[in-house]
């Protein structure tokens, strides 16, 4: 129980505020006439959205598909093993888990945006003197809420669970008083009043569909927050708290829509629900929305930190400065460059588009492009891991994948009003993940080309007399772990001398979120001096060599010296890349954080030597 509340907090604070904005935004897009037939066949349909989407799809099939309790397209990219099993079809797999990662980065600028905003603007209908500052006021939320992400989500994370048990039970009784009122409202929850409300409207009610599916955004948060929670406690907060109080909120809404015959003006101006509270107690639920909207933001935050690390793991993202924030949960990061990323990115996003209104039609693409890109590669997962047979996942899976594509082209004609941003963040993003996995994979290529078989310099040694330095310890770092470093050829070459004791050091990232510590270390012995050693760690770790030698091998680290190499990248016409994409690779290696913080090593012990590689 404990874990199913603070879950609240992290999981399900995007789709927890979608309240604020999903059935106004319904009626303003679409311009659905608010007649009772339309509010009971949108009540219908964002019920049957709800069920489909969330209880079947993600909890009910895809949440059981884990690599090793992690979740996220990342993960199931990794589940699908090496993509060449696939033929031709693998690569293209590998891509789109790469873009489906991509686009959430989108939904992360997105969602600070239009959550804080529509709460600023709940501020302006209650004083109509902060009419006019409701921009400049979730501006500055949004400043705040990035600058203390320094400080980590471990100091203010034990709040969120009780302040979103507090947001989802004020849903649930704001929902409830309206229900009362007209009980009869809960006929909605018939499919029958989805059916109608598309015969009825036709191509108007399906590009409602388009913005009905906001009432599921931050579904996707399920999955990727698997390894923090579980399977058990995510589905206990969906179950117990969150479904509820969303679907009690939603019918209270529509009631009070057709009680009070609102118009699609009065909708357009004041939001259906803060009027669902008495006139005294709206101050409050607006405190208590931006609240609940600071908490949906911080959820996506560290989702955008978590996705980062993964990435760089995975050699998908360059090495980024990458900083633990607590002692006792490794999942707790901060990255810089990505948290003043996306702050730039939201602020922008509120200047540009002034109202939540007009940043809905940005949000929602980015989703259920990432939705259908979960759905695609489960289907190729479900058969590899859970072991279903052929004719078994395409009867599950098809339905689902249906719904899928049948939002997202209702998705569609948001494109040219917003829609294009988390498009172009994507595929701007997808094209520079492959860039550099490609060229960490040519610069591997190219350093296997003239590389030193670890053997065979041995022997060499057995004949040849090296001068050794009498009492050193020296610990080369090496991508290959059969090959000698090309910082430790240069260190002979130049300097004719190597230390007594030699440690090529091959750090392993294993495509799992984490390893034991009893296989943290693996260290082989070999002839004159040399040793190989293996340091394995997960996706989702962070890499500290000097800590890991110091517990994990008899080695004094005091006396230890650590020699790296650093490549000198030159643009060629040689095959491998496309030049533009060669000198982005180039432009991106410059800027990386240096190989040394990155892994852990004392910088006063530490030397690097440069070589010139032709891509």
């Amino acid at each position: 129980m404990a874990l199913a509340i603070t879950a609240l907090g992290v999981v399900f604070g995007d789709i927890g505020t979608s309240p604020l904005y999903a059935l106004r935004e319904t009626f303003h897009f679409s311009e659905v006439a608010p007649s009772e037939e339309n509010v009971l066949g949108i009540l219908s349909l964002v019920t049957w959205a709800l069920i489909i989407v969330i209880c079947i799809k993600y909890l009910l099939f895809i949440l059981r598909a884990n690599n090793n309790g992690e979740g996220g397209e990342l993960a199931l990219t990794a589940l699908l093993g090496n993509p060449k099993q696939y033929g031709k079809i693998g690569m293209l797999l590998v891509g789109l888990g790469i873009f489906g990662t991509a686009l959430i980065y989108g939904d992360g600028m997105i969602t600070p945006a239009i959550s804080v905003l529509a709460a600023a603007e709940g501020m302006g209908d209650q004083a109509e003197t902060l009419e006019n500052y409701t921009v400049p006021i979730a501006v500055a939320i949004l400043v705040g809420l990035f600058s203390v992400q320094r400080k980590g989500t471990a100091k203010i994370g034990g709040i969120f669970g009780p302040v979103m048990v507090l947001w989802f039970s004020t849903l649930g009784l704001l929902g409830v008083l309206q229900i009362l009122d007209s009980p009869e409202i809960l006929r909605a929850v018939s499919p029958t009043y989805a059916v109608e409300f598309f015969l009825e409207n036709q191509w108007t009610g399906y590009i409602a569909l388009g913005s009905i599916f906001l009432v599921v955004t931050g579904g996707e948060a399920l999955y990727a927050d698997l390894g923090h929670f579980g399977r058990k406690p995510i589905g206990q907060s969906w179950f117990m708290f969150v479904m509820p109080g969303l679907l009690l909120n939603y019918f209270g809404q529509g009631a009070y829509i057709i009680n009070n015959a609102l118009t699609l003006q009065n909708i357009e101006d004041e939001n259906p629900f803060f009027l669902l509270a008495p006139e005294w107690g709206r101050w409050p639920l607006v405190i208590l929305a931006t609240v609940a909207t600071i908490i949906a933001s911080q959820a996506l935050i560290s989702g955008a930190f978590s996705m980062t690390l993964q990435a760089v793991r995975l050699q998908y993202l360059p090495r980024l400065r990458i900083i633990h924030t607590s002692d006792q949960e490794q999942g707790q990061i901060y990255v810089p460059a990505v948290n003043w990323a996306l702050m730039v990115a939201s602020v922008g996003l509120v200047i540009g588009f002034q109202k939540a209104s007009n940043l809905a039609a940005a949000y929602g693409i980015a989703v259920t492009i990432s939705m259908i890109v979960s759905s695609t590669l489960f289907f190729v997962v479900s058969q590899k891991i859970l072991g279903w047979s052929l004719p078994k996942a395409i009867a599950i899976m098809l339905p689902i994948f249906v719904v899928d594509v049948a939002f997202f082209g209702a998705n569609v004609p948001k494109i040219p009003s917003g829609g294009w941003f988390p498009l172009i963040v994507g595929t701007a993003l997808l094209i520079l993940m492959l860039t550099w996995h490609r060229g960490r994979e040519l610069i591997r290529e190219r350093l296997r080309q003239g590389a030193v078989p670890l053997d065979k310099f041995i022997e060499t040694l057995d004949t040849k007399d090296v001068q050794r330095t009498e009492g050193t310890y020296g610990v080369y770092l090496s991508g290959e772990a059969e090959i000698i470093p090309p910082a430790l050829i240069s260190d002979l070459r130049h300097h004719k001398v190597l230390p007594e004791h030699v440690y090529l050091l091959t750090i392993v990232v294993e495509g799992t979120p984490t390893v034991l510590e009893a296989a943290r270390l693996r260290q082989e012995e070999l002839r004159h001096g040399f040793h190989k050693m293996n340091l394995h760690y997960g996706y989702r770790e962070k890499i500290d060599v000097a800590k890991a030698i110091g517990e994990h091998s008899t080695l004094n680290v005091d006396y230890l010296d650590y020699f790296i190499g650093r490549e000198a990248i030159v643009v060629t016409d040689k095959p491998g890349m496309a030049k533009w994409r060669e000198k982005l690779f180039v432009f991106t290696y410059r800027n990386t954080t240096s190989a040394s913080r990155y892994f852990g090593l004392p910088i006063d012990k530490t030397t690097q030597s440069g070589q010139h590689i032709e891509l």
